[in-house]
């Protein structure tokens, strides 16, 4: 069984990947990848939601003469991550006893 990502959480994760630096688009995915199972053609909407919402901002950088877009969320972006974190943890805590006492 494969358990798809909610939304809110990859909202949380992209949120929290750029809380600790900037980051272009496939760096992001590929950094995302090394936790959950989430596609480059998921995660493009997902940054495009975010940056509509105000919780992202892009800019772009040459690189080997190609420009880069990084996105950098903003102090909304930052309110919302930790707006996520406490529903995440009341919600996970609650997962956790119903598992816990079910195995």
């Amino acid at each position: 069984m494969t358990i798809q990502i909610p939304t809110g959480l990859l909202d949380a994760s992209v949120l929290a990947m750029l809380d600790t630096q900037d980051m272009y688009g496939y760096l992001l995915t590929k950094e995302i990848q090394k936790h959950v199972n989430v596609s480059e053609s998921t995660m493009y909407p997902v940054l495009r939601r975010l940056q509509k919402n105000g919780d992202l901002i892009t800019y772009d950088e040459a690189f080997e003469g190609r420009m880069r877009r990084y996105y950098q969320i903003t102090p909304l972006g930052k309110k919302h991550l930790a707006e996520i974190k406490q529903e995440w943890q009341a919600f996970s805590a609650g997962i956790n006893e119903i598992l816990g006492g079910a195995l």
